[in-house]
Order: C-alpha cells, then sequence, then structure tokens
C-alpha cells in the first residue's frame, strides 16, 4: 500500500500544479473577452479568432482544473444527505461512488474522445467560422482533463482506502459534508 500512497501523492502533486497553473487562463480569457470587445465597439473591428480563443481558455481552465477539484474535495455534491452520516459512511459513500460512477464514466469518456481527437489531429480540423482557429487543440485539452481526471481518480480511491485502513489522516475532515464551522450561520443562530 505504501507504493500506491506514493503514486497517490505524485498524482495530487502534478494535478495541483496543473489546476492552480490553468486557474490563471481564467484571467486570460476575460482579458481577451475584453480586448475584442473594446476593439470591436471603438473599431467596429473583430475576428472569430478572438472569440474561439477565449472559450478555448475558458474550456482549458475548466479541464485543467477539474482534477485539481476532486482533489480538493469541492465537486458538487448532495450534502444536505451527505452529511447527515458519520464520517465512516462517507468514506464508503466516496470510495463507491469513485468506483461505480466516476471511474466508469471518465473511461467511458476517455474511450469515446480517443478516436473523435485522433481523427481532428490527422484531417487537421479546422473551425467552421470564418477566420476561425484550428479545432485538434481543444479537442485534445478535452481528452488530456479527462486523462487528469482518471489518474485523479484513482488517486482519490487510493487515499480513501488508505484512510479507512487507518495508513493515512483524512485530508477533508475538517469539510466532511461542507458543514462544518460557519461563522454566518453560528452568528445567525442556525
Amino acid at each position: 500500500m505504501g507504493a500506491l500512497l506514493a503514486l497517490s501523492r505524485a498524482i495530487d502533486r502534478i494535478n495541483e500544479t496543473i489546476g492552480k497553473a490553468v486557474s490563471w487562463l481564467i484571467l486570460v480569457s476575460v482579458l481577451v473577452s475584453a480586448t475584442n470587445a473594446i476593439v470591436r465597439k471603438a473599431f467596429d473591428m473583430s475576428s472569430n479568432a478572438w472569440l474561439e480563443l477565449q472559450w478555448y481558455l475558458f474550456g482549458a481552465a475548466f479541464l485543467g482544473a477539474a482534477a485539481y477539484t476532486l482533489k480538493q474535495n469541492e465537486h458538487i455534491r448532495i450534502d444536505i444527505i451527505y452529511g447527515a452520516f458519520s464520517r465512516k459512511v462517507q468514506h464508503w459513500i466516496d470510495l463507491l461512488g469513485h468506483i461505480f460512477f466516476l471511474m466508469p464514466f471518465v473511461v467511458l469518456m476517455l474511450f469515446k474522445l480517443t478516436p473523435f481527437v485522433m481523427i481532428s489531429i490527422r484531417s487537421g480540423e479546422m473551425s467552421t467560422n470564418s477566420g476561425g482557429l484550428i479545432l485538434w487543440p481543444a479537442k485534445l485539452l478535452l481528452l488530456i482533463g479527462f486523462w487528469q481526471l482518471f489518474f485523479q481518480g484513482v488517486s482519490e480511491i487510493i487515499k480513501k482506502i488508505g484512510v479507512m485502513r487507518g495508513l493515512i489522516a483524512d485530508p477533508h475532515a475538517d469539510s466532511a459534508g461542507h458543514h462544518g464551522h460557519d461563522p454566518i450561520a453560528e452568528e445567525e443562530g442556525l
């Protein structure tokens, strides 16, 4: 189990680095969007390439941060139900959810996306919009994002088993159910 936990830590480090780095793409996307809007209004000029570039940047940020978001335990779930259970039950819910829902979905997406991306790369697929960008880089980013999510899912399963066996501390013990210390609710007596 020690080697698996080391693998999990390596996956976590890689996805955390990528997740933090791609978060800056949101700022770049906003700057591209603002510049495009200013140029369009001030000079009556525009290009579909600029619009598509902001889509690519936002998509890259979203997909590149999906694995990091999973690592941080920030994906959406029904906390009103999840939070009512003991931490032991929550561990089981997480483990079974990763194994039976997350991983099959990610594997299916990888299976379907790989030929889709390869065809796009081989054909040099271009946007159908006048002045648009090439499409295969955006599709490749989609595939890379799902690979990241796959490896982070493996990491989360390893960590969950490690926590349940008492080999490592629960990395999300203080955020279990996302209803821990809430100063606003405490102040209002909720």
